[in-house]
């Protein structure tokens, strides 16, 4: 059995960031220190920085007053900002600059009076952070469309005055069909000038299409609620490549292992390399005798820190 590992794969700029400011704040101040929602998608992530005394909550009323809060790589609506700043939270924002971009744009087009259309999955943090962009601008409106389907139903009040914008993790090839589908409804549509899927998305799916053209058998190592990781395994899966979406090497199955000599391997963008090598180690011992690293885009993309955890000290 050969393992073939994708490249580029694991952590992007924006996770790096988003980590990087919670272990920053975590040595600059006493624990407990709050996060809202998973900071990134991933289990072994979030269970880690527990450990070291974050503490993951899913409102802001769970934060004490005064006390110092995470913002997550996904973003955050702009109610949750105003009420961060009503209560006196220390805030630290760890929202990816990509998302950041989305939002700024969200917030152009309602400022300028236009309905705004997210592609997204319902649900999705980062959705409901980027929906709720259009608060307090005073004009606009935005809906959310899932899908191709959703397309004909969407009602407008002035087609000659749209908008859209993606959420940054989608699958390219879905989100292609669905602006076709909206610029054939709505010609006037406009879109941003630069795709809002992030390059990380992009290079981790060209490396995965590479990857199932070659293999008998993808794993992609990512935790279920991770939009970027679920996306890979579909894209592998649309190419009649069996793929799971694994935690650990802890999921793996050895019946999996029949399906032919081949066994691609990569990860979504929220999952560290610490946990491949533990998939690869795994695989080792399940018969795995080679390992061939995929040559792929070499990205050099790097997210500085916000200026007032970049200094040495807060105090």
């Amino acid at each position: 059995m050969d393992i073939l590992l994708a490249n580029p794969r694991g952590f992007c700029a924006g996770v790096d960031r988003a980590i990087a400011i919670v272990e920053r704040v975590l040595e600059l101040y006493e624990p407990p220190i709050y996060v809202r929602h998973e900071v990134v998608h991933n289990r072994f992530v979030v269970e880690g920085l527990k450990r070291r005394g974050a503490v993951f909550v899913d409102e802001l009323d769970q934060v004490p007053a005064g006390a110092p809060v995470i913002f997550s790589a996904h973003g955050v609506s702009r109610k949750v900002r105003e009420e961060a700043k009503q209560r006196e939270l220390q805030v630290f924002d760890a929202t990816c600059p990509l998302v950041t971009k989305v939002h700024l744009e969200v917030v152009r087009h309602c400022r300028n009076g236009l309905e705004v259309v997210l592609i997204g999955h319902r649900g999705h943090p980062e959705v409901e952070g980027t929906m709720g962009q259009c608060d307090a601008t005073g004009s606009g409106r935005i809906h959310l469309v899932e899908g191709v389907a959703d397309v004909a139903g969407l009602k407008v009040q002035d087609p000659s005055r749209l908008a859209y914008v993606t959420q940054t993790t989608l699958s390219i090839e879905d989100t292609t069909a669905i602006v076709a589908a909206l610029e054939a409804r709505f010609p006037a549509i406009q879109g941003p000038k630069k795709s809002d899927i992030c390059y990380a998305t992009q290079n981790r799916q060209d490396a995965i299409k590479d990857l199932a053209r070659r293999c008998d058998l993808v794993l992609v190592v990512g935790s279920t609620n991770s939009s970027n990781s679920n996306r890979l395994r579909e894209i592998a899966e649309k190419r009649g490549v069996t793929a799971h979406l694994i935690d650990g090497p802890e999921d793996i199955r050895r019946a999996w292992l029949t399906q032919g000599p081949r066994v691609g391997l990569t990860a979504g963008a929220s999952a560290p390399e610490v946990l491949v090598e533990r998939v690869i180690s795994q695989l080792r011992e399940y018969g795995a005798s080679r390992v061939e690293e995929q040559p792929g885009i070499r990205e050099q993309v790097v997210f500085a820190l916000p200026k007032e955890l970049a200094a040495t000290s807060l105090r």
